[in-house]
């Protein structure tokens, strides 16, 4: 295929994810290659509004972002993104609906973006974007759904154990801060957490 445009590019990167992620029908996708950009934004960049319709459909390449829900009196962590993968608000992207989270870079990072006109020209053309978007909604609604049942039936030091098992990537790169956020504890709680499984 003639979108490897070398080892370990972004687009190499995402080429791979698709291959991995979405064994899919690839007609279409150099294509799709073709209309992302590469972007580059400092640590503290706000990538996502509540509020505000997702216009873009984006690939992390490398660093990290939280995704959070944010009131008056707190914001609570609900995921990470460490490792090259999309993090755009696929049902806000879709949909057309206002999103109800938000997105901040925890690092410099840089990632791939096509906006959602030139994406939707291309699902019209090609089958290997709607693939995309229904194999998506589906891992989506998945993890979702687990994340909600953890929530519910365990406890923090259940739900930590099972980062050290499953996210080691977010242990050693997310500040502690923000984990005891996604774990809705204080800081100080998950530091006896800590202390009682090591």
């Amino acid at each position: 295929m003639h979108y490897f445009y070398g080892m370990n590019t972004p687009i190499q990167t995402l080429a791979t994810f698709f291959e991995t992620e979405y064994p899919l029908n690839k007609h279409g996708l150099e294509a799709l290659f073709a209309l992302f950009e590469s972007k580059t934004v400092k640590k503290g960049t706000s990538l996502l509004t509540v509020g505000k319709e997702e216009q873009h459909l984006r690939f992390l390449y490398q660093g990290q972002v939280r995704e959070y829900y944010s009131t008056s009196e707190k914001e609570t962590n609900i995921n990470f993104y460490t490792r090259p993968q999309f993090i755009s608000d696929l049902t806000s992207f879709t949909l057309d609906t206002p999103t109800i989270k938000q997105q901040e870079a925890l690092s410099d990072i840089q990632y791939l973006v096509v906006g959602k006109a030139d994406f939707r020209k291309l699902l019209a053309k090609y089958q290997c974007g709607n693939s995309f978007i229904e194999l998506s909604f589906q891992k989506l609604l998945k993890q979702k759904e687990l994340l909600e049942y953890n929530r519910v039936t365990k406890s923090p030091e259940d739900l930590y154990k099972e980062l050290m098992m499953y996210k080691t990537h977010w242990l050693e790169t997310i500040p502690q801060y923000h984990i005891a956020s996604y774990l809705n504890i204080t800081p100080e709680t998950l530091s006896r957490i800590r202390k009682r499984i090591s």
